[in-house]
């Protein structure tokens, strides 16, 4: 990088830097990772999102600066994880788009970047909040543009100068958001973006030998695609899966041949080494000796599927595997599930896909792993929605709750980058069971002929009849995981309390307690049953965290309590609840059924 003109070779180095900064603070960053959601895991997911730009700047480099720039903004939103990763991304992405092409970079023209960098990243934010990364990104960029009215032209004088006053806008968010205040860190994210400039400043001021090893950056979780195969398969179909395994597997030509199978949708996952295929079929030999063509064959799952409905609608319904539902729902309303993502024993799963409920509740048993869930990149989202635009006039993706997690912000992003006016991503206000609900009245609204427009207005009212009561036996779990205060543990093991959360406003709110002794399913079920309108016509889903006997416990209470029950299901419910409240927790959502119609 020369002294006043940035070049390509120098930015490469210049991003490795900072990437190698921000990677030696993943720890820290998920310490401090305390709002707006204490998942602590913001130092795990820039990792992971830069971990996938990284490849860019190793391969060979494009002739001009902004094109290496949208190579790596295209590579960083494709795998951008959490709230900071994701607007990150969208700062990426507006200061690549207002480089000019083949056109020196000076520090005038990257100060004006930089500034419609920020813009862009407020613009995709629902409600942009002072006290985070963007209050840091908008002093890096005013300090930089100051720099360049006070007619300095030179890289390291108005990079040292803009670091300095980045790190007192770091400090300040501490003060600018209660969460922060009340755990006196600064926000993680912001913390995550000064490292990164941090490390840029390092290459100017101490040359190559700044650009750290980075061990192990790769993105960390597998790779998910979604391939369209030709045509849709008839009604004599059947669900296969497998596993590929080979020193290198090769995934370009693996992809190639799949798509030249007789499959509506097939799902792949996983690394060079190990690949996870999943998929619909008329022909299941055809299926695995095309996958046997590229490794060793393990894991082989082959179900029946006979005489399925398997009409094609308008308005496919999306939803990702926070939400509980019914395997054989799942498969009767062509609902399309985008797997979470979960970190556990120090590996990085894809949830349903490398990692089956019952292995991740044996993990927490038996090892007393803690896991951190983050949601699809939306990489998954986008290939997701490609492969059914193919097939149907609209989609509509079902979310977790904004206010839960940084899912739906994964989906919109996806959205902006296939066809906005045929996506739609809705905001189930519930997570677990409740949004699981939520996502089965939508698939049969759908299948009803209900249009998109239609539908997204009746799941308003939908939201507003669904509600989730979850049962915490121990709340060790969430403690570990920084939901819980720590201060609650003593007291609910000493008067042997469980707590009861229910869903409010989007969010898992405190709802009461009961205690742990006697027969705890049964309370439950008569405590849920009792909010229960006897004039109504419900649906419930119980789910159950790895305790089934007592989900068969609840729903015999819940069918005695003499309530209108159009259905009753019982599931063992996903990482979205059993994350945090671990190994048997209960889980009950009732929603106020109304048959969809489309007029």
């Amino acid at each position: 990088m020369s002294w006043r003109r940035l070049s390509v070779d120098g930015l490469r180095w210049a991003l490795r830097a900072g990437i190698g900064r921000v990677v030696a603070q993943r720890d820290e960053l998920d310490r401090i990772n305390v709002s707006p959601v204490p998942d602590r895991d913001t130092g795990t997911n820039l990792s992971s999102m830069l971990g996938a730009v990284l490849p860019a700047l190793h391969r060979r480099p494009p002739a001009d600066v902004a094109s290496l720039f949208q190579a790596v903004a295209t590579e960083a939103a494709d795998a951008a994880r959490g709230n900071a990763g994701s607007i990150l991304a969208h700062y990426l992405h507006g200061l690549a788009a207002s480089l000019p092409v083949g056109q020196p970079v000076t520090l005038p023209v990257l100060a004006q970047a930089l500034a419609t960098g920020v813009t862009e990243a407020r613009l995709t934010l629902a409600d942009p909040r002072e006290g985070t990364v963007l209050s840091v990104m908008q002093a890096f960029a005013d300090a930089m543009q100051a720099q360049v009215a006070q007619g300095e032209e030179r890289w390291g004088p108005a990079l040292r100068h803009a670091l300095t006053v980045t790190q007192v806008a770091l400090h300040r968010t501490k003060d600018q958001i209660k969460a922060l205040q009340a755990a006196g860190v600064v926000d993680a994210g912001a913390r995550g973006f000064v490292a990164l400039i941090e490390g840029i400043n390092d290459l100017l001021e101490q040359g190559r030998r700044a650009v750290k090893a980075t061990p192990g950056l790769a993105p960390a979780v597998p790779a998910v695609e979604v391939i369209a195969g030709k045509g849709a398969v008839g009604p004599d179909r059947f669900r296969l899966a497998c596993t590929v395994r080979a020193p290198m597997v090769d995934r370009p030509a693996l992809r190639a041949a799949l798509r030249e199978l007789g499959a509506p949708r097939i799902l792949l996952a996983g690394s060079r080494a190990q690949v996870r295929l999943q998929a619909e079929v008329d022909a299941p030999v055809a299926f695995f000796a095309t996958a046997a063509r590229f490794g060793e064959l393990v894991g082989q799952e082959t179900e029946t599927l006979a005489g399925v409905d398997s009409r094609r609608t308008e308005v496919a319904i999306v939803t990702d595997s926070g939400a509980d539902i019914p395997a054989d729902e799942v498969e009767r309303l062509g609902i399309h599930v985008v797997p979470q993502r979960l970190s556990l024993d120090g590996r990085e799963h894809v949830d349903g896909v490398t990692i089956t409920p019952p292995e991740f509740y044996a993990a927490m048993r038996e090892h007393g792993a803690v896991p951190r869930t983050s949601q699809p990149p939306p990489g998954d989202f986008r290939r997701m929605f490609g492969a059914l635009l193919t097939r149907h006039e609209q989609v509509v993706e079902v979310s977790l709750s904004r206010q839960l997690s940084g899912t739906m912000q994964s989906a919109i992003n996806a959205a902006v980058r296939s066809d906005r006016r045929r996506v739609q991503v809705y905001d189930s206000g519930q997570v677990a069971a409740g949004q699981g609900l939520m996502v089965i009245w939508a698939a049969e609204a759908a299948r009803a002929g209900m249009t998109a427009p239609r539908l997204l207005d009746a799941l308003d009212g939908m939201r507003e009849r669904t509600r989730v009561y979850a049962i915490v036996r121990d709340i060790a779990y969430g403690v570990r995981g920084g939901r819980i205060p720590k201060a609650a543990l003593p007291v609910t093991r000493l008067l042997r309390l469980c707590l009861i959360l229910c869903s409010k406003q989007g969010r898992l709110g405190f709802h009461g307690v009961l205690g742990a002794w006697g027969n705890l399913p049964e309370k439950f079920a008569r405590r849920v049953a009792r909010t229960m309108d006897p004039r109504r016509r419900y649906r419930v889903i119980i789910g159950h965290g790895d305790c089934a006997a007592d989900a068969a416990r609840v729903q015999r209470a819940i069918e005695a309590a003499g309530k209108v029950l159009d259905r009753v299901w019982v599931v063992e419910t996903g990482v979205a609840i059993g994350a945090h409240a671990g190994p048997g927790s209960l889980v009950i959502a009732v929603q106020e059924y109304e048959v969809p119609s489309p007029c």
